[in-house]
C-alpha cells in the first residue's frame, strides 16, 4: 500500500511542476507581447486604457484538465488503498471460535493417558472371552430338560420308561433318567466327547451313549424308543438338514417326540459348541417351527401338550425354552 501511494504522489508532484513551468512560460510570453504592443501603440497614438488582467494561470483549459486528472488519480489511489486494506483484513467468520457458544467443547484440552486406553482394551477383551466361554449368559435347554423330567412323566405316563435323549451334555440327562425306577435311557451326542468325564466315557463304552451326526439317519431301528427328547441341537441345523432329521425322530419313536429349542434373542452357544457344529445357533420363533412342522407333515401331539401344560401350571413351572410335543409316524 505504501509503495502504491508513493507511486501516485510522486507522479502527481511531477505533473504539477510541469504545469507550473508551462503556465509560467505562457504568462511571460504574453506579458512580453503585451509590452511590445503597448510600446508600438504609444509611439503612434495617444495612450489608451490598460489591457484587462489575464486570468489566473489555473483558470486555463489545460489547467482544468490537469486538475480533473489529478482528482481522478487521487480517487484511484484511495480505491487502491481501500482494496489493499480490505484484502489484508483477516476473516472473522471461523477464526474467533472461542466466542461461539459450545464450540470450545470440540477442542479438547486434555488427552487420556495411554495406560488408561490399554487397560480398557484388556478389560474389554477379558469380558468378551468370559462372555463366550460362559455360554453367552443364556439358557441351556438341556438343563431345562432335567428340570422338566417330572412334568414329562406326568404328561406321558408309562411311555417314559424307554427314552432316547439327543443333544448336548446327553450323558447328564441319561444318568439322571437311569436313576429313575423302571426307566431305561439312551443318548446321542452330536459331536465327539473330547473333554468327557469318566462316567460319561463309561456310558459311551457300554453303548448307552453314542456319538452320531444327526444330519444323517440315526443308528436305531424304527420305534426303538417310546419317547425321544431332543434339546440344544436342532437350532444348529439349517432347514435342509431339518427336513431329514425331524422324520428320523418320528421314525425311531413310538409315542411321540419332544423338541426343546431356544427363544429368539437367546445366545446359548459356547465357543466349543460353535466350533463343533461349524455354525452359530439360529433361534427361531414358534410360528416358524409350527409352519415347518406342517411342511414336513409332522403333527402336533395335542393330548401330550395339554397334559404337559396342566402339570406345569400346578407347580408354577415356566420353561425357559420353547417346548413342542409332536407325534410319531406309524
Amino acid at each position: 500500500m505504501a509503495a502504491a501511494l508513493e507511486c501516485w504522489s510522486s507522479r502527481a508532484s511531477t505533473d504539477e511542476d510541469m504545469v507550473e513551468q508551462v503556465l509560467l512560460a505562457e504568462s511571460q510570453d504574453e506579458i512580453a507581447e503585451a509590452k511590445a504592443k503597448a510600446t508600438t501603440s504609444s509611439s503612434h497614438s495617444a495612450p489608451s486604457a490598460a489591457p484587462p488582467p489575464l486570468p489566473p494561470p489555473f483558470a486555463s483549459a489545460a489547467s482544468r484538465k490537469i486538475v480533473v486528472t489529478d482528482s481522478r488519480r487521487s480517487l484511484s489511489c484511495r480505491l487502491i488503498t481501500t482494496n489493499i486494506t480490505m484484502s489484508r483484513r483477516p476473516s472473522r467468520c471461523f477464526t474467533d471460535v472461542g466466542n461461539i457458544p459450545f464450540m470450545g467443547s470440540f477442542h479438547p484440552k486434555t488427552h487420556s493417558s495411554p495406560l488408561l486406553s490399554i487397560g480398557l482394551v484388556v478389560v474389554g477383551a477379558f469380558l468378551i472371552i468370559w462372555y463366550l466361554y460362559s455360554g453367552s449368559g443364556g439358557v441351556s435347554c438341556t438343563l431345562e430338560v432335567q428340570k422338566a423330567l417330572p412334568i414329562l412323566k406326568k404328561a406321558y405316563g408309562d411311555s417314559m420308561r424307554k427314552v432316547l435323549h439327543i443333544g448336548l451334555e446327553t450323558c447328564t440327562v441319561v444318568s439322571k433318567l437311569l436313576k429313575e425306577e423302571d426307566t431305561e435311557a439312551w443318548g446321542v451326542q452330536p459331536y465327539e466327547l473330547d473333554d468327557a468325564d469318566s462316567s460319561c466315557k463309561s456310558l459311551v463304552h457300554k453303548g448307552v451313549v453314542r456319538v452320531a451326526d444327526i444330519k444323517f439317519p440315526l443308528p436305531y431301528r424304527s420305534k426303538s424308543f417310546s419317547v425321544v427328547v431332543v434339546s440344544d441341537t436342532l437350532d444348529y441345523l439349517s432347514p435342509r438338514y431339518l427336513n431329514k432329521t425331524l422324520p428320523e425322530l418320528a421314525r425311531v419313536s413310538s409315542e411321540g417326540f419332544v423338541v426343546f429349542t431356544g427363544y429368539p434373542g437367546q445366545h446359548r452357544a459356547k465357543v466349543t459348541e460353535l466350533t463343533k457344529f461349524g455354525r452359530p445357533a439360529k433361534l427361531r420363533s414358534s410360528t416358524w417351527w409350527i409352519r415347518f412342522f406342517v411342511q414336513t407333515s409332522i403333527e402336533e401331539n395335542e393330548a401330550a401338550t395339554k397334559k404337559y401344560e396342566q402339570a406345569a401350571t400346578k407347580i408354577l413351572y415356566k420353561p425357559a425354552c420353547q417346548v413342542f410335543h409332536l407325534k410319531s409316524r406309524h
